[in-house]
């Protein structure tokens, strides 16, 4: 055995073997020269071919496949489409945050084909619009981007409001941008202005006191009828009475994503009630007084919350620890200290715990709110007793004309009164942007899917023929331009949610500004599963 082993070449120390990167530097011949007696055999020289009489050594026959190797595995997990390299962490947290799924998830993380989800039972729907006749540019934007977006391929219909007839050119233009159903209606008096109970001289100096304060809107006698309008009538209109469901637009907004399943459907699947998308603080000069109200509603039905009023309240801070009293004294005895016994003790010891002016039942409200300008809701919470209760003693408190109370805060307020987590939904995955606040999520991983041109499909053809017909030849140029920018969708980031967006970039996400409301959606719903990333 001992003859044996001597025979036998020992193994070098790793401070013998060559590496890679003084392969790097020096050629065949010297790297053959600096190997040991021991590995003298990795020198042997082998033959490409049989009969061939080109040949290398063996070390290099053996390397040269391992560097392949590594070099293939690096490609691999370094391509941003790779499953492997989304699952090797990059060291730290990724800058987008997952949320806790205990009440809510997202219905659909990137995009699905639409050509598949259009042939799915359609919900009792509507997009409900608000719009005067001189507003028709800013409404021409906002149908374009919900049909390029969205309604291309499921073709809900549109109703139409306003305080005032819709002259022919509007509704002759609406017509041209969408191919699905639209209907125009008036609103009656009696949903817009001053009701009878009210005295609409002392409503007007209040609206001027507003104007004159600088609040904002708060001089816009219109803004607050339709503040109220859609606080606790819209729902009662004749043309929405048939509906189930309903999806507000604004004119001049904007959407950034490809909504390519049925947000409706994906509602009632859930069974939820209100979905939002944006969350924020209200102005605090605008509603002074609006959660003493809310809250005495609540206090009066005795209302628990199901944990969504917590959504809208400042957190009650810790107890601080009380310390002990002297036992033995009468003056102590009690549990707490009799008036007379504060004004016979010393100044400051044991007086009453100072009372905040603005909490209601120890409560204070943090201005949150979901911003109503976009949402998706059944109407019959709107319709129900209760909710009709609820904007009943708001409105009989005169907010809608001494303050400038919003629809935002009077829907967000009822629905934590009357609603819990699970009933909302927020649709992080919709790109949504109204005036300067945009929420614009970043694109799913390995969840994209190409998109076939908005220009040329039957209805847009027919749309731009009628407007040619109409002596406007521009859409077909405006409508190829339009194509070119959302052919070119933001990249795909981890944890992100959305279906091919371009998210505007002029103003910052508001998912993440100060200001936002989207924190406190998230203490009440469960919380964050990820830590906090950079940026």
């Amino acid at each position: 055995m001992e003859q044996m082993r001597k025979r036998l070449p020992t193994l070098p120390s790793y401070e013998n073997l060559p590496t890679l990167k003084s392969l790097s530097h020096t050629n065949l011949r010297e790297v053959s020269e600096k190997l040991t007696p021991r590995w003298e055999f990795l020198r042997k020289r082998i033959r490409i071919r049989g009969n061939s009489k080109t040949s290398v050594p063996l070390y290099v026959v053996l390397l040269f496949p391992a560097i392949i190797l590594i070099l293939v595995l690096v490609i691999f997990v370094r391509h941003p489409d790779s499953p492997a390299g989304r699952l090797i962490p990059s060291g730290a947290p990724p800058s987008i945050r997952k949320i806790s799924e205990k009440y809510d998830k997202v219905f659909t993380t990137g995009c699905l084909d639409p050509k598949k989800e259009v042939n799915a039972p359609r919900v009792n729907a509507a997009f409900v619009v608000l719009a005067r006749n001189k507003e028709l540019p800013g409404v021409i934007d906002s149908i374009k981007s919900v049909e390029r977006h969205f309604n291309q391929w499921f073709h809900y219909p549109y109703v139409f409001l306003n305080n005032e007839e819709f002259n022919s050119t509007f509704k002759e233009t609406i017509r041209n941008y969408t191919s699905s159903p639209v209907e125009f209606g008036k609103i009656d008096p009696s949903s817009w202005g001053y009701p009878d109970w009210v005295d609409a001289r002392v409503a007007k100096e209040g609206i001027a006191k507003q104007g004159d304060a600088a609040i904002m809107y708060g001089g816009m006698e219109s803004y607050h009828h339709m503040c109220r309008f859609y606080s606790g009538f819209f729902y009662k209109h004749e043309l929405l009475l048939k509906y189930d469901w309903y999806w507000r637009v604004e004119p001049d907004i904007k959407y950034f994503c490809d909504i390519t399943y049925d947000p409706f459907a994906a509602m009632v699947k859930a069974n939820k009630t209100y979905g939002f998308t944006i969350a924020v603080k209200e102005l605090k000069e605008t509603v002074p007084n609006i959660f003493r109200y809310a809250s005495a509603y609540k206090r009066v039905n005795n209302i628990t919350s199901q944990g969504l009023w917590e959504m809208f309240v400042e957190p009650k801070p810790e107890k601080e620890k009380i310390e002990e009293l002297p036992k033995g004294d009468p003056k102590y005895d009690k549990e707490k200290p009799l008036p007379e016994d504060i004004l016979r003790g010393e100044p400051g010891s044991g007086t009453l715990p100072e009372i905040d002016p603005e909490a209601m039942e120890g409560e204070i409200y943090n201005m949150c709110h979901f911003w109503s300008n976009f949402e998706i809701a059944r109407l019959d919470f709107f319709r129900s007793k209760e909710y009709e209760d609820f904007f009943t003693m708001m409105d009989r408190s005169g907010g809608f004309w001494m303050e400038r109370w919003g629809d935002a805060p009077i829907h967000s307020l009822a629905a934590g009164a009357l609603l819990s987590p699970s009933d909302i939904h927020y649709f992080r995955d919709f790109g949504y942007r109204h005036t300067t606040i945009q929420h614009c999520p970043a694109n799913a991983p390995a969840r994209q899917m190409p998109r076939a041109p908005y220009f040329g499909t039957p209805d847009m053809n027919a749309i731009a023929e009628a407007r040619h017909r109409a002596g406007d030849s521009s859409m077909k140029k405006e409508l190829a331009e339009e194509e070119e920018y959302w052919a070119k969708w933001d990249d795909v980031k981890e944890n992100g949610v959305g279906c091919r967006c371009r998210c505007d970039t002029d103003i910052p996400e508001v998912e993440v500004k100060e200001g936002s409301c989207i924190p406190e959606w998230v203490e009440i719903a469960g919380g964050f599963v990820t830590p906090q990333g950079p940026g």
